[in-house]
């Protein structure tokens, strides 16, 4: 669901900006508040997973479409929706300037879009009153699913509403709704499913890291196997399994070929010529592979290389913190 550049307007990609970086600093400020600097490495090795599950499409059957994984509903239910918001702006940031995916000028709309419905909505309003009331594998299954499947319909209805307000486009407002909300309907509940598998995983080596609504603080034994496990595991997925991923087009993508015949559009101007030139420059692996030696081997590359950079970012600002607390 990473929208591009040429469906947002300058303005409208402004005021999306301000609207993720208030939400940016909000969490911020709450993470602090919560005083558990051992959750930086979860974010890293949790939001590599998450990064690594992005890479594989799934097919739609009979749609000739494709979804992934967005994340943030996982995130939160692990780390609390602060740092599971905070860990979706570091991949969204990540996979936009050094993949070029989603657009540069668009990134304010897509953190919105794909991360904070999931972190504050869905996980709050949905997954947690059905958590809190008995936290079994079945309930986890129920929170995944229906949770997931809101945070995709209000992402997707976000996208539409972004991009009718632009007015940059020729997409017809009640078309465009008509094949994004049906086709991340069917990406929402395939989401869910995954999700409340990973969850129903851990709630079975480890019950106490679900998210309830509560901040508790990891023990560093358990911090230790669990990162281990993940960070293989976003190695693993990256590296082999992505491979496997659908060469379908995305929902967003798929919708907008319905619509035009063709899954990417153009928009002329100097803050879109700017904002691509950035990316020509900062997108050292775009579109997940080597630029002008695309190759299978190239792809597994890339996604280990964008694993380790997630976690390096998260385990540089844990090391931070360590030599900032100490100093003072």
């Amino acid at each position: 669901m990473h929208m591009a550049d040429a469906l947002v307007s300058p303005a409208v990609a402004t005021t999306m900006y301000l609207a993720s970086g208030a939400m940016t600093i909000y969490s911020i400020k709450k993470l602090e508040e919560e005083n558990d600097p051992q959750k930086l490495p979860m974010m890293g090795v949790m939001g590599a997973f998450v990064f690594a599950a992005q890479m594989i499409n799934f097919t739609i059957p009979g749609t000739g479409s494709s979804g992934h994984l967005t994340g943030g509903l996982m995130l939160t239910a692990l780390l609390g929706p602060y740092a599971g918001f905070l860990t979706m702006v570091g991949i969204l940031a990540i996979q936009c300037l050094l993949f070029a995916d989603g657009g540069l000028l668009a990134l304010g709309c897509n953190i919105w879009n794909m991360a904070f419905y999931g972190c504050f909505i869905s996980s709050i309003l949905i997954f947690k009153p059905i958590i809190s009331k008995k936290l079994s594998k079945k309930n986890l299954m129920i929170a995944s699913i229906l949770g997931s499947i809101i945070s995709l319909q209000l992402g997707a209805f976000s996208v539409v509403v972004e991009t009718e307000l632009s007015g940059i486009t020729a997409l017809p407002w009640n078309l465009f709704i008509g094949v994004m909300q049906p086709i991340h309907l069917a990406i929402g509940a395939v989401e869910g499913i995954i999700t409340g598998l990973v969850l129903s995983f851990i709630y079975e080596a480890r019950p106490e890291l679900i998210w309830q609504g509560h901040t508790t603080k990891l023990a560093k034994t358990s911090k230790k196997k669990l990162l281990a496990l993940f960070g293989g595991l976003s190695v693993a997925v990256a590296g082999i399994l992505s491979i496997f991923a659908s060469a379908f087009p995305d929902g967003l993508e798929w919708s907008i070929l319905q619509l035009t015949g063709s899954t990417e559009l153009q928009h002329k101007g100097a803050i879109y010529s700017l904002s691509s030139r950035v990316q020509e420059l900062t997108a050292l692996l775009p579109d997940y592979n080597i630029a002008g030696h695309e190759s299978i081997l190239g792809g597994m590359f890339a996604g280990i290389v964008g694993v380790l950079i997630v976690i390096g970012l998260y385990m540089l600002i844990h090391r931070y913190h360590e030599k900032h607390t100490e100093s003072h």
